[in-house]
């Protein structure tokens, strides 16, 4: 698991007037939690962030948060706990750490990726569905995988690749539904032939066209019903 170091100051203001004026400046509110309470109010970097978050472990990544402008600043081992952004611009507005330790287990989310070509997208031009993208799993902090990969090349048409089925590297336990689908080839698709498009086109104009002269003759014989009724006095 790959580790980076991170320098954070100790922030003081709060709320949103706060939070903006920070932002102005290419900083970044931070706080970090520790055993689900809140520990320290931190600003970071937006820059050193977004390179954070380029490494290949993304939001897994093991951080060495070093803090300054506060008593007892010790370095803390931190992994993301959540990236609030902007859902316009996408950009990154607040982060919550989550401070660990390195020999006690935790749960994490660990992207999970395809290996190789299916076999029955190759030969027989079906399609794959990547329904699972992660794996929740438990481990510790040094051993969280980057990403988990599965291998599909030989995976034919109508066959699945289950939770079960899947490898993890040692000492990383699955938590996710065994049961549950990863990924699945599905036949291809039929296209259905230009005589039977053509007829399903025009089956609602002519069920149109013959309501509306069901309507007519309805009308007409109406007409015809009330022109023999005698006139009242």
């Amino acid at each position: 698991m790959e580790k980076v170091i991170l320098k954070s100051e100790a922030r003081t203001g709060t709320g949103k007037k706060a939070a903006k004026d920070l932002r102005n400046v290419n900083l970044i509110p931070a706080v970090v939690y520790k055993g689900g309470k809140l520990g320290s109010n931190l600003q970071v970097s937006r820059d050193d962030i977004n390179d954070i978050l380029h490494t290949k472990a993304g939001e897994n990544v093991i951080i060495t948060l070093e803090m300054s402008g506060a008593e007892k600043s010790k370095p803390k081992t931190v992994l993301i706990k959540e990236i609030q952004r902007d859902p316009i611009k996408n950009k990154i507005l607040h982060v919550d750490f989550n401070e660990i330790s390195l020999t006690d287990t935790l749960k994490v989310d660990v992207p999970l990726v395809s290996r190789g070509e299916a076999a029955g997208v190759k030969k027989d031009g079906g399609i794959l569905e990547h329904i699972m993208w992660e794996l929740h799993v438990e481990c510790l902090p040094t051993a969280i995988p980057e990403k988990i990969e599965v291998d599909i090349s030989n995976l034919n048409v109508g066959q699945a690749v289950y939770v079960k089925d899947i490898k993890v590297p040692e000492g990383v336990k699955v938590l996710t539904d065994p049961e549950l689908i990863a990924m699945i080839v599905k036949p291809p698709k039929v296209e259905a032939p230009k005589e039977e498009v053509a007829a399903e086109t025009a089956e609602p104009e002519l069920i149109r066209k013959k309501k509306e002269e069901e309507e007519a003759v309805e009308g007409a014989k109406e007409t015809k019903e009330a022109a023999k009724e005698p006139k009242k006095e």
